[in-house]
């Protein structure tokens, strides 16, 4: 029976991923007191267990699945991460940097304190630091040292030793540091943090989900009966004692009338009036008594996405372009602006600029006569541009092929760091043109959550075996010195961090404490605990530099060891 479910799976390997993602998130979701695994470390334990099995795993499905993860964390964050680059990022390359030297120290001396060989040292460093890189910088430099061809196999090999028993607490550990660790040191909920530093971003400006609106709506439509006061006004008139209100639908008398700036209103008309809340309330005791419906004065309003090209509207404050194109902005509520992705703050002294996305709000032919003088509209589509964004996936993993020799120290990228960097590229890309590289919030969401999940399943689907015979028959020992070198650099840098750094926002400090010890499983639980993007711009700034310092290890441990 298990002989032929062992030849099933080595015909479908797949099978083992999708119920390693299965099992582990729902063992992800059970709660501990306040401590939760989570999805990701969930189906990395699952994938161990499952590894027992013995079927191979291919390592072109986990090089996809990762590349299409960071990929996708780079394209959602592309904006800030560019505009977050000069002082600001100090902090992040002094902790990418302290890591290092931290994981170096840690590495060195318990390979002094348990007599271990260049080789195992090395595997610890690959391991325990989660940063594969350094096998094969070690085992370069392991070459050089001129040893006996036996002697030099044996140090080879215990370096992937070394390496498959401490790779599994590597990244889980990191896991529990930055998700679960961290916020009891600093006090504060990843989530509350997240959301503390979107809205200073925001500087106000209130962002919706999905699905999610608010109980006060901004604009409103009113249908009123004119009374006495109205009655012998000119619509002109009322919109200009009332700013901010526009009379939509006029009857009288059973006929629909034109809504003229020049037509008078005659007591018993009704009238359908749009407008700004704040506005139509003081609005209201002035027209007349309110009704609840009417039949032929209904309106269907819609939003569209202008993307602002004339010159004509760039450079003014909002204020000015009202005043100077009353009858262009007749009927149209700007209920949002967006720059290069982000919100603006709304008010009257608000400046345009060209390529900025200002969502409005009014009838289909108001809408669409903006759209004609201000510039163009947005497309909105849930289909992804798969040209865009499949050169630009290509294009990142080209630069991970690219390989720098320092003093003949190969140093890469590798395949996640380009796929990142072309990611954050692509992503700033499509905010100056917005009329292509279209990719839908679910979309870059399902590549997220399914390239991590799949990619740390595919790792524990490839290395669970052989660290669990590698630990039976080593004993312990080595593990737990594994479990030192994950933990004591991460510690030694939150403390840093906290008291040196003085980082003072918990989702932020965790963006950057994960991408200095390149943990990507740890920075998916961090992503899931933020519920937005805040964590991601001090990762993918520490995660580049610690592709570099961490692969530095190699040969220092090689030498110092």
């Amino acid at each position: 029976m298990l002989q032929w479910l062992q030849d099933g799976l080595r015909h479908s390997p797949e099978i083992l991923i999708f119920l390693s993602l299965a099992i582990g998130y729902w063992i992800g979701q059970i709660h501990l007191g306040k401590f939760q695994l989570g999805g990701v470390a969930g189906s990395l334990l699952v994938a161990v267990l499952l590894s027992l099995l013995g079927v191979p795993i291919d390592n072109g499905v986990k090089s996809i699945l990762f590349a299409l993860f960071i990929y996708a964390v780079g394209f959602e964050s592309g904006p800030q991460f560019f505009k977050s680059l000069g002082r600001s990022s100090i902090r992040e390359i002094i902790l990418a940097a302290f890591m290092a030297l931290s994981g170096l120290a840690t590495v060195l001396v318990m390979a002094k304190l348990f007599h271990l060989d260049k080789g195992l040292a090395a595997g610890l460093a690959a391991g325990g630091l989660t940063q594969s890189a350094i096998i094969g910088t070690a085992g370069d430099a392991l070459s050089r040292l001129g040893l006996a061809p036996a002697e030099l196999q044996k140090l080879q090999s215990n370096v992937a030793i070394g390496y498959a028993v401490t790779y599994i607490f590597g990244s889980l550990g990191a896991i529990i540091v930055c998700v679960n660790l961290l916020p009891r040191f600093m006090g504060r909920d990843i989530r509350d943090d997240a959301l503390k530093a979107e809205a200073a971003r925001l500087k106000g400006a209130l962002v919706l989900g999905p699905g999610e609106s608010t109980a006060t709506p901004e604009i409103v439509g009113r249908l009123y009966r004119i009374g006495s006061a109205a009655a012998g006004t000119t619509l002109a008139a009322q919109e200009a004692t009332y700013p901010g209100i526009t009379f939509e639908r006029l009857k009288r008398s059973g006929k629909l009338l034109d809504t003229a700036p020049s037509t008078a209103l005659a007591a018993g008309d009704i009238v359908l009036v749009v407008g700004r809340r704040d506005a139509v309330v003081p609005a209201a005791a002035a027209l007349g008594d309110e009704i609840e419906s009417e039949p032929g004065m209904e309106l269907v309003m819609d939003t569209l996405d202008v993307v602002v090209r004339n010159p004509e509207f760039t450079g003014k404050p909002l204020s000015d372009l009202a005043r100077a194109n009353d009858t262009l902005r007749h009927g149209i509520y700007v209920l949002a602006i967006h720059r290069l992705g982000e919100p603006v703050a709304l008010n009257g002294q608000t400046v345009l600029q060209s390529g900025d996305v200002v969502t409005s709000y009014g009838a289909d032919s108001d809408l669409r006569r903006v759209a004609a003088r201000v510039g163009g509209v947005m497309a909105v589509s849930n289909k992804t541009d798969w040209v865009f964004h499949g050169f630009g996936l290509v294009l990142g993993l080209l630069i991970g092929l690219l390989v720098l020799r320092v003093g003949g120290i190969p140093l890469t990228l590798g395949a996640g760091g380009g796929a990142l960097l072309s990611g954050l590229l692509f992503g700033w890309l499509r905010t100056r043109h917005q009329s292509v590289g279209n990719m839908p919030t679910a979309a870059v969401q399902l590549l997220k959550d399914l390239g991590l999940a799949g990619f740390v399943a595919a790792v524990g689907l490839q290395s669970g075996l052989q660290a669990i015979d590698t630990v039976r028959s080593s004993g312990l020992s080595l593990f737990m010195i594994g479990v030192v070198v994950t933990l004591v650099p991460l510690v030694l840098s939150m403390l840093f961090g906290r008291y040196v750094l003085r980082y003072d926002n918990t989702a932020v400090f965790a963006g950057a404490l994960s991408g200095a010890r390149s943990a990507n499983p740890a920075f998916g639980g961090v992503l899931d605990k933020a519920g937005n993007s805040v964590p991601t711009v001090p990762f993918a700034i520490t995660y580049a530099l610690a592709n570099v310092f961490l692969t530095l290890l190699g040969p220092l441990v090689v030498a110092f060891a």
